[in-house]
């Protein structure tokens, strides 16, 4: 099933966590944090106030209580609006 956001919606998908911190240590599973960043999955066309400036394929990162998560084919989604969009993640 494929979903296409409406409006400035964005749909993501969680990014794989880090194992490790910076300095070595390995991370068990119940201590890590839910990950603030996400892979940009589909794109609303946007409105006539809100031009789009994300594209499928943009890493991004979002507050960690933004948003509504969906589970879809047993992947996890989130949907958020472009102004949940903190920043977008470049190399």
């Amino acid at each position: 099933m494929k979903l296409k956001p409406m409006a400035d919606n964005i749909l993501l998908k969680a990014a794989e966590a880090q194992e490790t911190t910076a300095s070595g240590i390995i991370l068990a599973t119940t201590t890590k944090e839910k990950p603030g960043f996400f892979e940009v999955v589909s794109v609303g066309p946007g409105t006539k106030d809100v031009t789009m400036t994300v594209k499928a394929g943009d890493k991004v990162i979002v507050g960690n209580f933004v948003g509504n998560d969906i589970k879809l084919d047993g992947e996890d989604y989130k949907f958020v609006k472009q102004d949940d969009v903190l920043a977008i993640v470049t190399d």
